[in-house]
């Protein structure tokens, strides 16, 4: 039988949280999350986001709900990376453990995964790290995702390029781009933003192709890229293909006036790769600099530091959608008044949240539609916000300069 992960800050927080109050004030959180296998990187910060959040708002008194006040704890299994491992795991929660409330595994392809079973036992998801749109046409009702869709990622890419065309020496619709993402929902969805943001200006796609299935070596696509000399690259992988493409970038000294990927901060590219990645554009979901607040953290910026002080360890933007999470439970919970699935589940179509991490209302799909995304630039070695305007620390270096 396999056991719950014993990280200290998995199923010890629930320990912890059973310590200080007796099996009844205690409302458990049900979650299967990576912490091994290719997605165990972000993974593990998802679950380090969920941990915090539970800990902040257990150190504020908890959640009242009807009258009587309750701490939070979760209930952590590890899914391997693997869809029918987690699918197998969400039953688990809810069967066997007697979950009422599951907070979501990361990528998309897990939550895809996830969401029948939830949705057959009429069990409220909140979730963080699932993207893809295919997951909010289902007709779903028990979904719930704080982050916004994955064709939104890197479409904005497309407008800053278009912007900058003349300094290309080109008019954007004479820009020519190259895609190579994953093979999973949340890439193919990113590729199909850019290239509906492309149709826009008239762009030309030169490269399109898939990485490999186990994001090792996409240098066949490179060099593709290297001959066909687009001006924009995108790519996208999760944080394994984050860290193949930025190596083989600087191995292949691949020169792309604009190039963008996901994950570059959970992939802490900077630190492996230097001067490789720098001028790279990466979007975020989050950055500590926004001004967003909220009642449990404060603003964004306290969020960073909690983190860093428990962590030791600056946050990438799915930690901060994945403690959003909590705080999204712990709000519906309180108005729900009761510890009842379908209660809660009403009380989560009628979310309209400040929080550190933005603004968080539902569609009718279970979208988060209140807050954008943001995009990254490593600009000496730092990453700072260039768009969307109003939150841009720096303005956009383009074109980037070439590589020796």
């Amino acid at each position: 039988m396999r056991l719950p992960i014993t990280l200290a800050l998995g199923v010890a927080g629930a320990i912890f949280a059973y310590n200080v109050a007796s099996a009844e004030d205690v409302i458990t959180l049900g979650a299967a999350v990576s912490q091994t296998g290719k997605y165990s990187t972000n993974g593990v910060f998802t679950t380090k986001g969920y941990q915090l959040a539970v800990d902040k708002i257990n150190s504020q008194g908890g959640v009242k709900v009807g009258g009587k006040t309750y701490k939070l704890a979760v209930k952590f299994y590890d899914d391997e990376s693997t869809p029918a491992r987690g699918a197998e795991l969400a039953e688990r929660l809810i069967k066997q453990d007697g979950i009422k409330f599951i907070l979501g595994p990361y990528s998309s392809g897990l939550t895809k995964a996830i969401a029948p079973v939830t949705e057959a036992n009429k069990v409220p998801m909140v979730e963080a790290n699932g993207a893809s749109r295919s997951l909010f046409t289902n007709g779903w009702k028990y979904i719930f995702a704080t982050l916004s869709t994955a064709d939104q990622y890197l479409a904005s890419v497309i407008d800053l390029a278009a912007e900058n065309a003349g300094a290309l020496n080109k008019k954007p619709n004479q820009l020519r781009v190259a895609v190579i993402v994953e093979n999973d929902p949340f890439s193919k969805d990113i590729r199909a933003g850019v290239v509906e943001r492309m149709k826009k200006y008239g762009m030309k796609l030169v490269v399109d192709d898939q990485m490999p299935r186990d994001l090792s070596d996409i240098s066949p696509s490179l060099t593709k890229v290297k001959a066909l000399k687009p001006d924009i690259l995108v790519t996208s992988g999760h944080t394994k293909g984050a860290v193949t493409a930025a190596r083989q970038i600087g191995e292949l000294k691949v020169n792309v006036p604009i190039i963008a990927m996901t994950q570059c901060d959970s992939g802490k590219l900077i630190a492996k790769y230097g001067g490789t990645v720098e001028y790279f554009l990466c979007p975020t979901q989050w950055a500590p600099t926004l001004t967003y607040s909220g009642k449990v953290f404060g603003k964004a910026a306290n969020f960073q530091k909690e983190f860093v002080e428990k962590y030791k360890e600056v946050p990438p933007y799915q930690a901060a959608e994945s403690a959003a999470a909590v705080i999204v439970y712990a709000d519906a919970l309180h108005r729900a008044g009761k510890i009842d699935k379908e209660a809660v589940r009403q009380a989560l179509t009628k979310t309209d949240l400040d929080t550190f991490y933005g603004h968080i209302k539902f569609d009718k799909t279970g979208k988060n539609t209140a807050k954008p995304m943001a995009l990254y630039q490593i600009l000496g070695g730092k990453l700072y916000v260039v768009a969307p305007s109003k939150f841009a620390e720096k303005k956009a270096v383009v074109p980037r300069p070439a590589m020796n």
